[in-house]
């Protein structure tokens, strides 16, 4: 079987009315279950949010607030719709932040991400994240259940011994960060061990870079990517055809501007907002912090659903300038002053011993009294004075960077 299932094939009208029939009841059960999303949620009808503009109007949930949620209602913040008692684990990740299991079979979907990377039912899982206090190592070992496919759990580290292990036990897929299987083929090739079972690998958790791709091939592996959160869980994934990642059936994904909620064209560089219809965890909106963007068109492998190019940097690029914090939002806030204008850059200096900052602006027109106008929102929102560039409309980079800090570190 090519595909996990249908819905992977399904048209656009169809993926359409399935959503407007799953919004409404997520925000309706999120809002009936989750004390927080209560309060959040409070004034919005939930009856009305079928599409992806009008769910474009709810608020963004951030790292953050989950963070001070928690710290003040703890262990979770009134963001589960479950008690604790009734989860079937609980995790913690730096921030600190906890995550819940959720209920169910593959509760964080990783079943779908595994099943295009080719695991099938019944071959082993050399399992290479990490089991204890974060969710990585049952993320993998739920995925690759509910294939049928049995787990070694060999969690990070120890590499002689993940390599004998591996040739003992005789695995067909690894999972783990993208560079750790490198040092284990290694390992292996050093102690005169037959690795030749492990022709597949599915890789998450850092940089899958583009001469660790040709290692692998060169061994002939097939070796693909996947894009989650401990939060979220899955969110997007790598097919056979190499093309961007594929959205995840089960989340709904938005580009926006980056420290705002505003979606942004196709094409165009933001951070990843995530929904996921998780009835146990319903997060609403999630900023990742991450920036990617959504790539046109269809993959060749036949799954329908959007693609994204992949991890493309960090979104949360605040910076400190003369004592003060400048965040991407502000930006966000002076260029809302002003519609009608392209991209904003701030570029964060140093002259002698004294920050500076200059708003880099793309305006189809050079006008003083704009210049003037810029100026006096940014010092508006930040506090602080800065300089106005206006340049030609595409003259910034699509890459999402909204505060660049040029000074040395």
């Amino acid at each position: 079987m090519t595909h996990y299932d249908d819905r992977e094939t399904r048209s656009a009208a169809a993926r359409d009315d399935a959503l407007r029939a799953a919004l409404p009841r997520l925000v309706a059960h999120a809002k009936a279950r989750a004390p927080a999303y209560a309060m959040m949620l409070a004034d919005v009808d939930a009856d009305a949010v079928t599409d992806r503009a009008a769910l474009a109007h709810l608020p963004v949930t951030r790292k953050s607030a989950l963070i001070e949620a928690q710290a003040a209602a703890p262990p979770l913040g009134g963001f589960t719709t479950l008690p604790l008692a009734d989860l079937p684990r609980v995790f913690a990740s730096p921030g600190p932040i906890h995550e819940p299991q959720p209920e169910g079979r593959d509760p964080w979907r990783f079943a779908r991400a595994l099943h295009a990377t080719g695991l099938r039912r019944g071959q082993l899982l050399h399992n290479c994240f990490a089991y204890h206090f974060t969710p990585a190592g049952m993320m993998l070992e739920e995925g690759a259940r509910a294939l049928g496919c049995p787990v070694f759990p060999a969690g990070p580290g120890n590499t002689e011994s993940q390599a004998r292990a591996a040739a003992h036990l005789r695995p067909t897929c690894y999972a783990g960060t993208p560079d750790f299987l490198k040092s284990i083929l290694e390992a292996g090739d050093a102690l005169g061990l037959d690795l030749s079972s492990l022709t597949l690998g599915h890789v998450t958790g850092g940089a899958y870079l583009p001469a660790l791709r040709a290692f692998y091939a060169a061994r002939g592996m097939t070796v693909l990517q996947s894009y989650g959160t401990a939060d979220l869980g899955l969110v997007a994934y790598e097919s056979e055809a190499r093309e961007g990642l594929i959205v995840d059936e089960d989340v709904l994904l938005e580009i926006v501007r980056p420290g705002t909620g505003d979606p942004m064209p196709e094409g165009e560089v933001g951070e990843v907002l995530v929904t996921t219809f998780n009835e146990t965890y319903p997060l609403i909106r999630f900023a990742t912090g991450d920036l990617s963007a959504v790539l046109p068109g269809a993959s060749p492998c036949g799954r329908s659903n959007m693609r994204i190019k992949g991890w493309m940097g960090r979104a949360d690029q605040a910076a400190k300038v003369r004592g003060m914090f400048v965040r991407p939002e502000q930006v966000a806030a002076v260029m809302r002053d002003h519609p009608g204008l392209g991209r904003a850059r701030l570029v964060i200096g140093l002259a002698e011993t004294r920050d500076t900052m200059v708003l880099r602006v793309e305006s189809p027109v050079r006008d003083a009294s704009l210049v003037e106008s810029l100026a006096r929102s940014l010092a508006g929102h930040t506090r602080l004075r800065g300089v106005i560039d206006l340049v030609e409309p595409g003259a910034l980079q699509n890459d999402g960077k909204v505060i660049d800090d040029t000074r040395p570190t």
